[in-house]
């Protein structure tokens, strides 16, 4: 069984670690904060980066980001300066993967994700619990994508967005690039890139 390393050390990550069911065999996390680093509460190690080399063959999954940082996950991400193929895609058990659905590198798919036929997930990508992801939609790289979401049929969702929890976005829309929709929003019409939307009907509230 491949060795799992993911970082960082963060709400993420944490959950992450309940989507392994015996997918990998979980090492550890790696986390740049000295404070977090060493033996946790549930029994785990926090490295730091030199855990990289200590176990070249192992994959990695980077799921770092938030609201406040999620336009820098491709930093984040690139400051490991690991290769693509090390990269590691975690799919809980439980989420329903539909026909023709194409998934990409070091992506997170937790517990009751539905994704439906002919969507498209870019790479780096984290899509939370009970999230729903209809046909033909594609979601950008590094894009964060909350829980109880629903992203209808043939919507594209740009790079680097944020989607918050329990948003619903409308069918045949676009979602400009380092968008952030803030919790409980109903989008109903494109949203322009470098935006920040909220609210029912959503509206820009930021640029």
């Amino acid at each position: 069984m491949e060795k799992l390393l993911i970082f960082p050390f963060n709400g993420n990550a944490l959950e992450a670690i309940d989507c392994i069911k015996g997918q990998y065999e979980f090492i550890g996390c790696i986390d740049d904060t000295p404070g977090k680093q060493g033996t946790t509460k549930w029994g785990f190690e926090v490295f730091d980066r030199s855990v990289l080399n200590k176990y070249k063959d192992a994959k990695v999954l980077a799921v770092p980001g938030s609201p406040a940082s999620f336009k820098k996950r491709h930093e984040h991400i690139g400051s490991l300066n690991i290769p693509k193929e090390r990269m590691a895609t975690l799919i809980h058990p439980s989420a329903n993967v539909g026909k023709n659905v194409t998934i990409g590198t070091n992506c997170l798919i937790m517990a009751g994700v539905v994704i439906t036929s002919n969507a498209v997930i870019g790479d780096n990508v984290c899509i939370l619990p009970n999230s729903v992801v209809h046909h033909d939609s594609v979601i950008g790289d590094y894009t964060l994508i909350g829980s109880c979401v629903a992203v209808a049929g043939n919507t594209k969702v740009g790079r680097n967005c944020y989607i918050g929890s329990g948003t619903n976005i409308i069918n045949g829309i676009s979602i400009g690039d380092y968008t952030l929709i803030g919790l409980g929003s109903n989008v109903i019409k494109n949203a322009p890139e470098q935006s920040v939307l909220a609210g029912n009907p959503a509206k820009e509230i930021k640029k």
